[in-house]
This record gives C-alpha cells, structure tokens and sequence, in this order.
C-alpha cells in the first residue's frame, strides 16, 4: 500500500472533475456561469486530507469555503447545486455521524446529489477499515451501507480515477455517493 495521495494529484482530478460537470451542466440547459472558477470544495477541516485543503488555498481554479458544521456543509452543497455549481464535501468520518440526519433528509429523501470525499482518520495500512481497532473507522462503511449509499475507498494514486467516478454516480442517482479517504495526502 502506498504512503499518501499526493494533493497534487487530487486537486487536478477535481479540476477534471469539475470541468466535466461543468459541460454535462450546460447539455442540461443550465448558463454559463459568470465566474471562473470551476467548482466548490466545502470543507469542515479534516486533518486526513489538510495537505489537499492547504493546497486549496492557493488555487484560483477552485472555491473552497469552511463551513462550521458538516450539516451546514450538506446544506450549502445542496444550494450549490440547485444554482448549477459543481459541488465536492471534504470531511472526516467523525463529520459523517455528526450530520446522519442531514445525510438522510437533505441528500437521501430530498434527493439531491452530494459527493463526500471523508478521511478516514486513524485508519491502520495493515488492516481493512471493517476490521479497525478505531470504531470511528471500523463503522464507517457498515453505517453507509445500512444508508444504502455507494462508496469506494481512496487508497492510493491509482484510485483517483474514482473521484470523477463517484461524482457522476451522485448525479446519476440524484443521491449522496462517498469516497472514503483510507490514506493521508501529502
């Protein structure tokens, strides 16, 4: 298993991401949008993906905004979307089960596509996540499952092609889909 994601490599595959977004948003009809950057990162500080975050912060091509909660988070991505921007959630596993309700009324009966990418903080390379001696990380995916929502884990630079992958599995399916940051990035 590698070490880390280069941030490097992530943020180009949001780029990418979010371009693609952008054309699939202008066939449906929506306008051109009247900024240039590509797309929206809505973070609550996650110490698993701080180097993408820090990294985020000088890249004009995409927004990024600090949200308070993971809640707040899910809400301001939904307004996003509703208003034709492409939208990513940068949390970490304590995050997802602070905002479960959100998760379900906001993205799940409200139907409104929204794509985590969350850190799976205190993860063991040696161990699948199921297995963890961390409870945070060992009910992760039992809790998304339970939700009925697709994920994946981000394990290392041959993964990032998930990335584009679950974006477009979130609108497809007019619902959350999560990418589970099992490495740090660096």
């Amino acid at each position: 298993m590698p070490e880390s994601i280069p941030a490097s490599l992530i943020i180009d595959t949001l780029k990418d991401t979010f371009r693609e977004a952008r054309a699939a948003l202008a066939a449906e009809g929506y306008r051109a949008s009247r900024h240039d950057h590509l797309g929206w990162i809505l973070s609550v500080p996650d110490t698993h993906q701080k180097s993408v975050l820090a990294a985020l912060d000088k890249e004009r091509a995409i927004r990024v905004l600090t949200c308070a909660t993971e809640d707040e988070a899910v809400a301001v991505a939904a307004g996003l979307y509703i208003g034709g921007e492409p939208v990513v959630l940068m949390i970490q596993h304590a995050g997802l089960y602070a905002s479960v309700n959100t998760l379900r009324g906001v993205a799940l009966d409200g139907r409104l596509p929204v794509f985590y990418m969350i850190g799976l903080l205190g993860r063991e390379k040696d161990r699948d996540p199921r297995d963890s001696r961390h409870s945070m990380v060992r009910y992760c995916e039992p809790l998304l499952d339970l939700f009925g929502v697709p994920h994946a884990r981000l394990e290392g630079p041959q993964d990032v092609h998930l990335i584009p992958e679950y974006y477009r599995l979130s609108r497809e399916r007019r619902g959350p889909a999560v990418l589970l940051v099992g490495l740090e990035t660096s």
